[in-house]
């Protein structure tokens, strides 16, 4: 039963993905693209892997765009959404881009490691999230539409020795989800969030398989596949009753 408040959850439209071509953000704007969405593939530096999944995806009959935005820049988070206009209205965000920072303790970081940390982990995705709510808010005159942060186990375990001002930052991230959702809530636009566990990316290290057999539940590392899949779902109709919330995809840790 739909109440006077329900909004329903847009079908596959236009999906920006920060971070689209690698990785888990690899694995998300593939996955998305076969659900049917048009995906601007964001990049800052390496066009050719963006490229080439945007070239992939259009010669399997969908369609997309690598952007390149350097999302530490707010004049270029500007630029890209400006530039995904051009597939369409958007109807979804995935904030999926971010660093680790650098890998000492907090008694060895400075003001500029942690300037960079937190401008592109948590930084970025306020500012994109903020493009998103102005395109998509039916107080703006749009349709509606899907935020989907990612975040990191990280944030609720204060993260690996020399990662804590990671697990911060991420921490940041979630806090964010459920503000934002709350106060978009009744402008058709859902937020919600993914916290991987260990995951085999380039972001991590080899020694992390290792130790997954002990810390992780499964005993085993997550496949980006299986994060995207999460986040896909957050996308999609199935959802359409969630918004404020973290999921956590972490093999049980």
């Amino acid at each position: 039963m739909n109440s006077v408040n329900s909004t329903p959850a847009p079908s596959p439209g236009v999906v920006i993905v920060t971070g689209g071509s690698r990785g888990i953000g690899h694995a998300i704007s593939s996955l998305l693209a076969r659900e049917g969405h048009a995906v601007a593939i964001n990049y800052a530096a390496n066009a050719a892997p963006a490229e080439e999944l945007a070239r992939t995806i259009t010669a399997h009959g969908g369609r997309a765009l690598a952007i390149r935005a350097d999302i530490s820049k707010p004049e270029e988070i500007r630029t890209l959404f400006e530039q995904a206009a051009d597939l369409g209205p958007l109807t979804g965000l995935v904030n999926n881009a971010g660093i680790t920072g650098t890998k000492v303790r907090v008694d060895e970081q400075t003001a500029e490691t942690l300037d960079t940390l937190f401008n592109i982990n948590i930084r970025a995705t306020m500012l994109a999230s903020g493009e998103a709510v102005r395109r998509m808010s039916t107080r703006h005159g749009g349709k509606g539409g899907v935020i989907v942060n990612l975040s990191s186990v990280a944030a609720r375990l204060g993260g690996l020795p020399g990662l804590v001002p990671y697990a911060a930052s991420k921490a940041a991230v979630e806090t964010f989800t459920r503000g934002l959702a709350n106060e978009v809530a009744r402008e058709g636009i859902r937020v919600n969030a993914v916290a991987p566990g260990l995951t085999a990316t380039d972001m991590v290290p080899p020694e992390t398989a290792k130790l997954a057999e002990t810390v992780v539940p499964m005993g085993r590392v997550g496949h980006v596949d299986e994060i995207a899949q999460a986040v896909a779902f957050l996308l999609s109709p199935a959802s359409s009753y969630m918004t404020g919330s973290v999921m956590t995809v972490s093999g049980g840790r």
